[in-house]
């Protein structure tokens, strides 16, 4: 952790986030990697009684008043213990509760969002179906107003906390005639008797946290559950980008250190042909690129966080946090690979925690929007960002910075 980005209230926090990371047993790892956890209800209820969840947010609402810099730091020491605990940790904490902060009235907030960052209760948020992925407004889940409340029926996939969650954030189809991007809106759904977990999948990795699918069936959900406006659901989509992405990418981070750091015990004790192997530069120059690549996502993570506090231009903001999700996801995927490449095979056993750690690290590139996903995002952004720009006049005009400029014959578009 860069601990000169942090104030002593950071710094207190971080330190407090350690000790609950160190509190946790061996055996709740072993026991959510073979699934014999299927949800680590006691790990988020004790986050809730040490009140290290959604510190962001208002004290009056359960928070500690906050910013994204600290929630940053505080999801990169909670990924350490594992990628799936900081999944399990951030759906509810970061993500649920940020929708019901930004989009939600009182009685919300004090129903679904105290009780959370307590750990007296659980939530999921359901996006994805099993007709469509990053196709959000394809979703053809439905919520039919019945005049004293909505009628929803659908089915949600790959849902962390599918198994677990008290209540989850739905998004249905209100208005099946309206264009896409106003015909959804956003619901608060308590688990009920037509909420079925009807399949629980078996994951490569980022095991026990519950992922599941959904059915929904002629589920009666009450009119005062409408999160923020009918069929404006996409407000409550876009500003869940943030958490989603960004929280993503600072957990990244925390899962990959350990395997680095595994490695760099392991290599300066392993020996061959007469001395540590880390004495090797085919060795030690991996480490150090798998150092160098999580100092580099840490400088992104930071300056994204920052740049989101400070409210700059939602545009700008939009291209950051996509960038710092595909750039810190593959990075600290390549760090593992690293720390794996140079333990040689038994970095490929079970005997060491890294075969477990990159199991789990492949997911961070796919979920909460594939990596392929945010390249379309900052490609969109970067060239509206250029062109911008370049008509204001903000920039120089560097083209003509070339002996032969001005050779405007040579110059053919079409």
């Amino acid at each position: 952790m860069f601990d000169y980005l942090l104030n002593d209230a950071q710094k207190k926090l971080k330190e407090e986030a350690r000790e609950f990371v160190k509190s946790i047993p061996r055996q709740m790892i072993l026991d959510m990697d073979a699934d014999r956890i299927q949800f680590p209800k006691e790990f988020l209820e004790e986050a809730g009684r040490r009140n290290l969840m959604g510190c962001r947010y208002p004290e009056h609402w359960g928070g500690r008043g906050m910013d994204w810099v600290s929630t940053c730091m505080v999801m990169e020491e909670i990924g350490v213990l594992g990628y799936i605990f900081a999944c399990t940790f951030g759906v509810g904490a970061e993500l649920v509760c940020d929708a019901i902060i930004l989009h939600g009235n009182d009685a919300q907030k004090e129903k679904y969002v105290k009780p959370l960052l307590k750990g007296e209760i659980f939530a999921a948020e359901c996006l994805t179906e099993p007709r469509g992925g990053s196709d959000f407004f394809g979703t053809t889940t439905t919520a039919e107003d019945k005049d004293d409340h909505f009628l929803l029926n659908g089915q949600k996939r790959f849902i962390v906390g599918g198994e677990g969650a008290d209540y989850f954030l739905v998004y249905a189809r209100t208005d099946p005639d309206a264009k896409p991007h106003e015909a959804i809106s956003c619901f608060i759904v308590d688990r009920s008797d037509g909420v079925k977990s009807e399949y629980l999948y078996g994951l490569m990795g980022c095991r026990g946290g519950g992922a599941s699918r959904l059915v929904f069936k002629d589920v009666k959900v009450p009119k005062e559950n409408l999160l923020g406006e009918l069929n404006q659901g996409v407000n409550i989509f876009n500003t869940m980008m943030i958490p989603e992405r960004l929280g993503t990418a600072a957990m990244t981070i925390g899962a990959a250190v350990p395997a680095v750091e595994v490695a760099t015990g392991y290599t300066s004790k392993r020996k061959a042909f007469g001395q540590p192997v880390a004495a090797f530069q085919g060795v030690s120059f991996q480490l150090a690129e798998a150092v160098t690549l999580l100092d580099a996502s840490r400088a992104m993570i930071y300056t994204t966080a920052r740049a989101v506090d400070e409210q700059i231009h939602d545009k700008q903001i939009r291209r950051l946090v996509s960038e710092s999700k595909k750039f810190v996801t593959e990075s600290c995927q390549k760090a593992a690979h690293n720390a794996m490449q140079v333990m040689g095979g038994i970095g490929y056993t079970n005997v060491y925690p890294v075969e477990r750690i990159f199991r789990d690290l492949r997911l961070a590139s796919i979920w909460t929007g594939t990596n392929e996903v945010m390249s379309m995002i900052i490609a969109n952004e970067w060239y509206k960002e250029y062109w911008l720009n370049k008509k204001a006049g903000r920039i120089r005009d560097m083209e003509m910075d070339a002996v032969e400029a001005e050779a405007f014959g040579e110059k053919i578009f079409e």
